[in-house]
């Protein structure tokens, strides 16, 4: 069953994607970062080249050469592509993912924003109906 991983309180979803991303690479897990507004992933691929300073998340869109999609560990998508694995499925799209549950882990990050953190409680109320195990993150403290 998937495990859910819930950080609610973030300022800003784009910025703990890409820590979240980064702790996952460390930890040499594959991630397929999900959405389907194409602005959100064009603003994420921009922010993943200058998180940090010192080193750069390795990441491609989905739409480039399935050669280059399997090889690296960060995957920008509005589908899950076929034949490839991954350790997790981190959400930013506004309702729960299609086809979520082929994941071991599962990565919801809710801002502060009221529209936010309305459908992120649909989010987390739908994993809890369907008895998903959650973990919760309040980013607020």
């Amino acid at each position: 069953m998937t495990q859910i991983y819930f950080y609610s309180g973030s300022n800003d979803k784009l910025q703990t994607a890409c820590r979240l991303c980064a702790k996952a690479v460390q930890q040499n897990m594959t991630v397929l970062i999900y959405a389907l507004d194409t602005t959100v992933l064009e603003q994420l691929d921009q922010l993943l080249w200058s998180f940090a300073p010192t080193s750069f998340i390795p990441h491609c869109d989905i739409r480039a050469d399935s050669e280059l999609v399997s090889a690296t560990p960060v995957i920008l998508g509005n589908r899950i592509p076929p034949g490839r694995r991954f350790d997790v499925l981190l959400n930013l799209h506004q309702q729960q993912p299609p086809g979520f549950d082929q994941f071991s882990r599962l990565i919801e990050i809710a801002d502060t924003s009221p529209e936010g953190k309305q459908a992120a409680r649909a989010r987390y109320r739908f994993y809890k109906d369907a008895d998903h195990p959650i973990q919760h993150f309040n980013l607020d403290d």
